[in-house]
């Protein structure tokens, strides 16, 4: 429709309370049924939009006795106040009527809702670039609350509906935009507070996890998609989506392809010409003198180490000094010849404390003292025989078996406490590497606990098989030990050998009315 040239200047405003301004100053729009009028003519704006359809939208199966007049005595209410320089008897150049209903002429850049969809249609014709972004943050500046409020009825409402739609898919492409330029940390802030607002889009969580993550808040982020997980299935019994799975999987993976864009550096020119160096010298092994750096150590053969242990216990611990003697001085150790000496005496005081007649209160002395010497000297002329040590070998260990070494120690810590300490190797989330947690455990896996898309991700376990390890637990109410799976079935045993470093199966906490026992690690497989 052509707008009139000499049409007066009036901005409306649905995308909050309904509101009209000539220039600076807000308009009274009258009594309740006349601003729904209004509203409905806004929504259908430069279009005619029947009288029967305007009644329906305002009184629903309400309406007047005569509806076409109360409709009229509202439009000429409204005429008086967008115009109030209209004489009665000539035609009005915003709200019109012709035969096909009233048209309300709203020039462009009037309506909000319109600037609204022109800022958003721009933005997605500019790509994911900043003055894209720059566009939907204008379009998401028109917001004022709730559009249409105070207005009721199922037109209103699937209208007020479709434009929360629309808000909501535009904040979706800004942050996602915002994110790929990098703007994860003044978005995270943000992010939460839409989350709270709209909960069930997954796309507004998948961005929060994102960006928090791109923070370096790697336990937010975990602790994010787990209450995603948790509000899904507790509102409507579902898991999240494949995209929000697939990037929590990517979490805790430590996927390079989470970490923002950043275009590389220009190459600068260089300055001189650039001079082929001549290709290095082949490469020459070093002597082995050379790379002996920790001289190698003297281990008995194996007929001897035997002989070795059985010497402490064979003679119940009086020759223990003599076994830490021969080894101190094979390897020229200070500290073996005075645990020799320390048997010896051990052994003295059994000579000089055990009565022959009767019953003396230093007999207890004594056979403490043999019993120390007897299972002390065994243990430690098997550790002596038996024992390796990286840093005996002739070259230092590397980073890798550092970081093996590292795992392996936080493992144990964390089985100890599941050992000893149940419940507090519950509350600090062993073996749950999908849950926020502070205590590293070396990265356990507990099979008891863990959502299926965790145990998809080890090594050697497919999506199916994941599926039915929770499903057997469901019904068994969990594993007693790793050893579980293969009784079951439901792993292959050469699998779950590779993984029994890391599997555990944490005991459930039993009722408080019911005896409990403590739980145990699931590492009780045959190497």
């Amino acid at each position: 429709m052509t707008v009139p040239e000499q049409t007066p200047s009036v901005r409306f405003e649905i995308l909050g309370p309904l509101r009209a301004w000539r220039e600076d100053t807000e308009l009274d729009l009258g009594p309740g049924k006349q601003r729904a009028v209004l509203a409905v003519l806004l929504l259908n704006a430069n279009r005619p939009t029947p009288t029967a359809r305007i009644v329906d939208a305002v009184w629903g199966d309400e309406p007047p006795e005569n509806g076409v007049n109360v409709v009229q005595k509202y439009v000429a209410g409204l005429r008086r106040i967008l115009e109030p320089g209209r004489s009665p008897r000539s035609p009005g150049q915003l709200l019109t009527l012709t035969e096909a209903g009233y048209t309300l002429v709203v020039p462009p850049g009037r309506l909000d809702a319109e600037v609204f969809t022109d800022h958003v249609t721009r933005a997605r014709t500019a790509g994911r670039t900043a003055d894209a972004a720059g566009h939907l943050r204008a379009a998401l500046a028109l917001w004022q609350g709730e559009p249409l409020a105070g207005l009721r009825g199922p037109y209103f409402d699937a209208a007020r509906e479709r434009l929360a739609e629309d808000r909501a898919a535009a904040v979706e492409e800004r942050a996602r935009i915002e994110l790929d330029l990098g703007e994860h940390a003044r978005l995270v802030p943000e992010l939460s507070r839409l989350v709270a607002e709209f909960p069930v889009r997954e796309e507004l969580r998948y961005l929060q996890i994102l960006a928090l993550y791109r923070c370096g808040r790697q336990a937010e982020a975990l602790a994010a998609y787990q209450n995603a997980r948790e509000f899904l299935a507790e509102e409507f019994g579902v898991e999240p989506g494949e995209r929000l799975r697939q990037l929590h999987l990517a979490i805790l993976r430590s996927d390079r392809t989470l970490a923002p864009y950043r275009e590389p550096p220009p190459a600068p020119a260089p300055a001189t010409p650039v001079v082929h160096a001549p290709p290095p010298p082949p490469f020459v092994p070093a002597a082995p003198a050379a790379m002996a750096v920790v001289p190698s150590v003297w281990r008995p053969p194996p007929v001897l180490r035997a002989l070795a242990i059985a010497v402490p216990l064979l003679s119940f611990g009086s020759l223990s000094w003599a076994a830490l003697a021969f080894f101190a001085a094979r390897r020229r150790s200070w500290a073996l010849g005075l645990a020799s000496a320390g048997y010896f005496l051990l052994v003295g005081v059994f000579v000089f404390t055990m009565s022959d007649s009767g019953e003396s209160p230093w007999d207890n002395v004594a056979m403490l003292a043999l019993l120390l010497a007897t299972v002390g000297g065994a243990v430690h002329v098997a550790v002596l025989v038996t024992g390796t040590s990286a840093r005996l070998r002739n070259a230092p260990p590397d980073l890798d078996t550092l970081r093996s070494l590292e795992l392996r120690i936080r493992r144990e810590q964390a089985l100890t406490l599941l050992d000893h300490y149940p419940p507090i190797a519950r509350e600090l989330r062993i073996g749950r590497p999908d849950l926020s947690r502070v205590f590293n455990d070396g990265g356990l896996v507990d099979i008891n606990g863990v959502p299926e898309h965790v145990l998809a991700a080890l090594p050697g376990v497919t999506v199916p098989q994941a599926q039915q390890i929770v499903a057997r637990r469901r019904v068994t109410g969990g594993f007693a030990s790793v050893e579980d799976l293969i009784t079951y079935g439901l792993l292959p045993v050469p699998v779950v050998r590779a993984l029994s470093d890391v599997l555990i199966a944490v005991a459930h906490e039993a009722p408080a009315t019911a005896p409990t026992e403590p739980a145990t690690g699931g590492l009780a497989l045959p190497n």
